[in-house]
């Protein structure tokens, strides 16, 4: 399928979904939510394809919402229609997604990413929620999933203030898993989502879900679900082959079963 708003690249088992809106910093509209949501749905449908990264331009993975769109919405409108509610489509997905970020990642945009399985930050990104500038708060996560990364204090500051935080900064503070040469970034990114991708998928399932569920529980129910996913393991054909191929010395072969 053709999209305006998306550039979709496959490389071998990985999808590349490249935000496409250049001329207005990758600002998120409805239409390239919506491509973006049917381009994952593809992915994740096709048997062929183990991982997905998603990436902007050298300037801006995203830098926001769009403004333009959403400036004349009424409380009853936004309300009604459940306004940015499909950016959630993303999180619902099994398949591991990476954000691969260099410029500004803002608003909507460093909510996207942090959607994502875990972000990898060329050295020039920088995070932020400036939306308390627009007389508006987050509305995709950036108050929930900011504090869960960075810490309540942090996060505080930065949804009050509108500040920005740059790569460094990001890092040390837990939001971003790796800083990279810009230049690098998305191949890395690429070459990071290939190694997942050639793993077992039903495994890379189950581990992403047990890593999401510990946001969700205590300690205790949260090892407990882990070791009953560690259990569900030794009924793949994949556990047999993984660990067969480590006692003979040779790359495993897994057939996703």
């Amino acid at each position: 399928m053709n999209y305006e708003t998306i550039i979709v690249e496959k490389k071998e088992k990985v999808i590349l979904f490249t935000l496409n809106r250049p001329d207005q910093l990758n600002a998120l509209n409805s239409k390239l939510i919506d491509e973006l949501g049917d381009g994952l749905t593809n992915a994740e449908l096709d048997e062929n394809i183990g991982a997905m990264v998603i990436t902007g331009n050298a300037k801006a993975f995203a830098a926001g919402a769009d403004i333009k769109e959403m400036k004349d919405k009424t409380f009853a409108t936004a309300y009604m229609e459940n306004f940015i509610s499909k950016w959630e489509a993303i999180t619902s997905c099994r398949k591991p997604i990476i954000a691969a970020v260099a410029g500004f990642a803002l608003g909507g945009g460093c909510e996207l990413a942090m959607m994502c399985d875990f972000i990898l930050a060329g050295e020039s990104a920088k995070f932020g929620q400036p939306e308390i500038k627009l007389g508006i708060i987050p509305g995709a996560g950036g108050t929930q999933r900011l504090t869960r990364f960075i810490s309540k204090p942090k996060a505080m500051e930065m949804v009050l203030t509108g500040r920005m935080m740059d790569a460094d900064e990001a890092e040390k503070s837990g939001l971003v898993s790796r800083v990279l040469k810009d230049e690098d970034l998305v191949s890395e990114a690429i070459k990071t989502a290939q190694s997942i991708a050639n793993l077992s998928l039903p495994s890379v399932f189950l581990a992403k879900d047990s890593v999401n569920y510990s946001y969700e529980s205590s300690l205790s129910q949260g090892v407990e679900y882990e070791r009953k996913l560690f259990h569900s393991t030794f009924s793949l054909e994949d556990q047999k082959e993984g660990m067969e191929a480590f006692i003979e010395k040779r790359k495993p072969n897994f057939k996703n079963r």
